[in-house]
């Protein structure tokens, strides 16, 4: 099955990880999920944010 990353420098989906571990976001399971990356990972940290401050 394949793999997919999403290249934080090119913003582009890399089929299979192409570049250096520090430039890429996943792996994800589809193109469309890697295409979302920055979204995901934005909704992720207000989500930890808000518990952050829930426990306060």
């Amino acid at each position: 099955m394949a793999e997919f990353w999403f290249n934080t420098e090119t913003h582009e989906v890399e089929e299979g990880r192409r570049s250096d571990w520090s430039k890429v976001m996943g792996p994800y399971p589809s193109r469309e999920a890697a295409q979302h990356a920055l979204d995901t990972a934005r909704a992720r940290t207000q989500a930890w944010d808000k518990e952050d401050e829930e426990r306060r």
